[in-house]
């Protein structure tokens, strides 16, 4: 994994830690997956342009992991 130097933590996510996701995932779940700055991922899916399924449930996005898996090449 890449090192996030800024934040002290790693960026991204390992292959178990995505195969054990739920159902669906926060918008800042989905975009740590992917690599995505917070506004960026933000940005995207308010423009409808996220690389996979986002719902919207009130002021809330929620990503669609089984989608995030395929785009990602882990899907089932």
């Amino acid at each position: 994994m890449r090192e996030d130097i800024t934040a002290g933590r790693s960026k991204g996510m390992s292959r178990e830690e995505l195969l054990a996701l739920p159902a669906a995932v926060d918008l800042e779940t989905g975009n740590r997956a992917l690599g995505l700055g917070r506004s960026k991922g933000y940005a995207l899916a308010k423009r409808g342009e996220y690389p996979c399924r986002v719902l919207r449930l009130g002021n809330a996005y929620r990503v669609v992991t089984a989608d995030l898996l395929d785009l990602l090449g882990l899907a089932a």
